[in-house]
C-alpha cells in the first residue's frame, strides 16, 4: 500500500526557512506520511525543485512583499497562479491525498477546493493568521476589504474537512465565525524544538563594546510595533543619557527602511543594530547575545489574539524579557516576563530599564522563563495533535486508526 500523500501550500516564507510549516512536514513525514510543499524562494533557498531530507519542495518566484492594497492584489494572485501550476506538479511527480493551506492569505482555499471536487483530496486548513484582525490593525479601518477578508475566511473554513489553529482564541474562532464543528479543530501550537534552538556561542561584535544588548527577532510590518521599540531607545539614550544600552534588531519586512530612517533621524545608529534577516546558527547566535528581549507588539484586536513566536523563543532561551500586556502573550508567558503600559515607549524604556540594571530580577526571570516553557512547551503534545488531525481528515486513508479528539492532550 502506497504510503498517503500530504501537499502543504505556504505562500508568506520559503521552507525550511518557516519552522512551524518545517516541523509540521518533517513530523509527518516521520509519521510516514510522503510530504510535498510548495512555497515561494527566499534566502539562499532558490531552487524550482529540491528534495530536502526527504521532503519534496517546489519552488516558485515571488515579486517583492507586498505594503497596500495594490501591492498584496498583486502578490497574493501571483502567488495563487504559481500555487495551482506547482500544485499539479507535484501531483503528477510525488502525489498527494491532502492538502494542507497554510494562510496568510485566505486564498489557497481555492486551490484545495478545486483539487478536493475533482479528485476527492481532503483539505486541511493550518490558520496561522487573523487576517480580518491584522487588516484593521494596519490600517485603521474595517470597511469593504474587511467584509471581504470576512468571507474569504468563512469560506475557506467550510472548505476544509479539518483546521489546526495556533492557540484556544483561533479555535474559537473557526468555531464561531468559520461554523466548524469543535471536534474538528485541533490546536498545534507553533513552539521551538528545543532538541534543536538552544543556546550558542554569542556574538561579541553585537554588543558594540555596551554592556547590555536589547534585542528583538521578527518580522517588521507597519503593525509590529518596532517604531515602539526604537522611540524607546530614543528615550533611554537622548531622555536618560545611557551609554551602556545597544539594541540589535533582528529580522526583515516592509517595514525595515523605514525604522533604519527613524534610527537616523533620532541620531541612534550608533545604538541600533539591524542585522537583516537570520535563520540557524547565525540567528541563535544573535539571540544568545541578548540579556533583554522586547516584544513591542501593540495592544490591539490582532495582537491580542495572536501567539507570537518571540514568547515562545525567549522563555525557552531564558532570556528575560518585556513586552505590552497582550492576552494571548500573558497567557503564554505569565508572570516570566515584565509589562509595559499599553502602546507606550516611555512605559517600554522604563521597563527595559529595570531588567538591564537589576541583573538577579533577569536571572529570575529568565529562570522561570525555562521552566514554564519546559513545562508547557512541548512539541510532543503538538504532535499528537497534528497527526490525530490528519487521521481525522484522512479517515480510511489514514495511516493509523482515527483518533477521537477528545481523548488528545490539548493547548
Amino acid at each position: 500500500m502506497a504510503k498517503p500523500g500530504v501537499l502543504i501550500i505556504v505562500e508568506n516564507l520559503t521552507v525550511p526557512l518557516d519552522r512551524r510549516v518545517w516541523q509540521e512536514a518533517t513530523t509527518l513525514r516521520d509519521a510516514g506520511y510522503t510530504v510535498s510543499v510548495v512555497c515561494p524562494t527566499g534566502g539562499q533557498y532558490k531552487a524550482a525543485y529540491e528534495q530536502l531530507d526527504g521532503i519534496h519542495i517546489f519552488r516558485h518566484p515571488l515579486p517583492l512583499e507586498a505594503d497596500g492594497a495594490l501591492g498584496y492584489l498583486i502578490e497574493y494572485s501571483w502567488a495563487l497562479f504559481w500555487e495551482f501550476i506547482l500544485a499539479w506538479r507535484a501531483y503528477f511527480k510525488v502525489g498527494f491525498d491532502v492538502i494542507q493551506a497554510c494562510n496568510p492569505p485566505d486564498t489557497i482555499f481555492l486551490i484545495a477546493g478545486f483539487f478536493k471536487a475533482l479528485l476527492g483530496t481532503r483539505f486541511v486548513f493550518d490558520h496561522h493568521d487573523i487576517n480580518p484582525e491584522l487588516y484593521e490593525a494596519k490600517f485603521g479601518k474595517r470597511g469593504f476589504f474587511h467584509r471581504l477578508l470576512l468571507k474569504f475566511e468563512r469560506w475557506t473554513f467550510r472548505a476544509a474537512d479539518v483546521s489546526i489553529a495556533t492557540n484556544e482564541t483561533f479555535k474559537q474562532i473557526a468555531i464561531d465565525r468559520g461554523g466548524m464543528a469543535s471536534d474538528r479543530v485541533f490546536i498545534v501550537r507553533s513552539i521551538p524544538d528545543v532538541s534543536r534552538f538552544r543556546r550558542l556561542e554569542p556574538r561579541p561584535a553585537l554588543r558594540n563594546a555596551r554592556s547590555h544588548v536589547v534585542g528583538y527577532v521578527g518580522i517588521m510590518g507597519n503593525q509590529d510595533g518596532v517604531d515602539l521599540l526604537v522611540d524607546a531607545m530614543d528615550h533611554l539614550i537622548n531622555a536618560d543619557r545611557r551609554t551602556d544600552v545597544q539594541c540589535v534588531i533582528v529580522g526583515s519586512g516592509t517595514a525595515l527602511e523605514g525604522l533604519k530612517l527613524q534610527a537616523t533621524a533620532k541620531g541612534l545608529d550608533d545604538f541600533i543594530t539591524f542585522t537583516g534577516f537570520m535563520s540557524g546558527e547565525p540567528l541563535l547566535r544573535a539571540l544568545s547575545t541578548f540579556d533583554v528581549g522586547v516584544i513591542p507588539d501593540p495592544k490591539n484586536c490582532y495582537n491580542d489574539k495572536i501567539s507570537m513566536n518571540k514568547h515562545f523563543e525567549y522563555m525557552s532561551l531564558g532570556i528575560p524579557f518585556v513586552s505590552y500586556d497582550l492576552d494571548e502573550g500573558r497567557k503564554i508567558s505569565a508572570d516570566t516576563a515584565l509589562y509595559a503600559k499599553d502602546n507606550c515607549p516611555v512605559s517600554l524604556a522604563t521597563q527595559i530599564a529595570r531588567l538591564v540594571d537589576d541583573s538577579e530580577l533577569r536571572s529570575t526571570l529568565a529562570t522561570a522563563g525555562r521552566e514554564r516553557a519546559q513545562a508547557l512547551l512541548r512539541w510532543d503534545t503538538e504532535r499528537a495533535n497534528l497527526l490525530a488531525a490528519y487521521d481525522l481528515a484522512l479517515g480510511d486513508k489514514a495511516l493509523g486508526p482515527v483518533l477521537d479528539a477528545r481523548n488528545v492532550t490539548r493547548a
